[in-house]
């Protein structure tokens, strides 16, 4: 019997929560580096496509926020008071940090769930 050995579920449960575990390290790495460069010299903020200050946004005011490379992808749901965000596939730690900024850039957030993982962005854009 082999009482002692994780089942398979168990060790891929395990690996997502260790790829949630590192995808938020390296957003806050990436945040961090970008504090430090913005503390060391001036530069133009990225530009990213502004929302109507009034009103509630829909999926396809989120969705422009993406370039076409990282909306592919992306899953966009328009979910009562806020767009649901999910991903198509792994991301990798670069895409996801570029995701993740630009969510957070419209008042969003990362919701770590396991296989359930996804962002979420607020409909009330201000």
């Amino acid at each position: 019997m082999s009482e002692g050995k994780p089942s398979i579920e168990e060790l891929s449960r395990r690996i997502d929560q260790l790829l949630n575990v590192l995808n938020m390290i390296s957003r806050d790495l990436a945040d961090i580096s970008k504090s430090l460069k913005s503390a060391g010299a001036p530069t133009a903020a990225p530009a990213i496509p502004a929302v109507p200050k009034e009103g509630m946004r829909g999926v396809e005011d989120v969705r422009e926020s993406f370039s076409s490379d990282l909306e592919e992808m992306l899953i966009f749901e328009e979910t009562g008071d806020y767009i649901v965000i999910k991903t198509r596939r792994f991301l990798g730690s670069d895409n996801f940090a570029k995701i993740a900024s630009i969510v957070r850039s419209l008042g969003g957030e990362y919701i770590s769930a396991g296989k359930d993982s996804h962002f979420k962005v607020p409909r009330e854009s201000g």
